[in-house]
C-alpha cells in the first residue's frame, strides 16, 4: 500500500490530520490538471475545493489499485464536466465549447484557429492517462518525475507514454496537414 493510499484509508476515518497531510502531497498536481483542463485560474481553484471536498466524502469508496492520484484525477475531472454542464444548463457557454471539453480536448477556450482545432481533436484520440500525461508536462507544466508520482507510474514508463503521445500527435498533425493540402 502506498503512502497516498494509507492516507485515503485514514481519510476516510475522518482523520483531519491525513486529509491535510494528503492535501499538501497532491495539491499541486491536481490544481495543474484542473487548470488544464479548464483555462480559468478561478475555475481551477473552484473546482478544486470540490475535488477535495468529493476526496473527503468519497474516500472510502477507493480501492487500492497503486495508483490513487489516478483516482484523485479521475474526481477532478468528473467535477470539471459537473462544472461544464451547469454551465451549460444556465446558458454560460456555448454549445461549441462545452461539446470540445466534454469530448475530453482539454484545452481553454481560444481562438479557433485551424491549427487548434486539428490538436484538440489529435489529443482527443490519445487514451485518456496518455492525455493526461502529455497535458500536465505541456499545459500544466509539471516535470516528467512529478507526472509519474502523480499518476503512481514508474518513471521509465510515464516517458515513454510521453514520447508515443507526441510521436502519434505528430503523426495525426502531419497526415491532417497533408490531407488539408490535397
Amino acid at each position: 500500500m502506498t503512502e497516498e493510499e494509507q492516507l485515503l484509508k485514514e481519510i476516510a476515518g475522518k482523520d483531519e490530520e491525513a486529509f491535510r497531510r494528503f492535501y499538501g502531497r497532491t495539491v499541486r498536481p491536481v490544481h495543474s490538471y484542473i487548470l488544464s483542463l479548464t483555462g480559468s485560474s478561478q475555475e481551477a481553484e473552484d473546482v478544486l475545493q470540490e475535488t477535495f471536498l468529493k476526496i473527503w466524502t468519497c474516500a472510502g469508496e477507493y480501492q487500492p489499485k497503486g495508483k490513487p492520484l489516478a483516482w484523485v484525477f479521475t474526481i477532478a475531472r468528473n467535477q470539471c464536466y459537473m462544472r461544464f454542464r451547469e454551465r451549460k444548463s444556465r446558458g454560460e457557454i456555448g454549445l461549441e465549447e462545452f461539446e470540445g471539453r466534454e469530448e475530453g480536448r482539454n484545452c481553454p477556450q481560444i481562438e479557433q484557429a485551424p491549427e487548434r482545432q486539428q490538436l484538440l481533436w489529435a489529443l482527443s484520440q490519445l487514451k485518456e492517462e496518455d492525455r493526461q500525461v502529455v497535458l500536465l508536462y505541456a499545459a500544466a507544466g509539471m516535470k516528467h518525475r512529478e507526472i509519474a508520482q502523480s499518476l503512481g507510474l514508474p518513471l521509465a514508463t510515464e516517458l515513454a507514454k510521453y514520447s508515443r503521445s507526441m510521436k502519434r500527435l505528430q503523426g495525426m498533425l502531419e497526415e491532417q496537414k497533408n490531407l488539408s493540402k490535397k
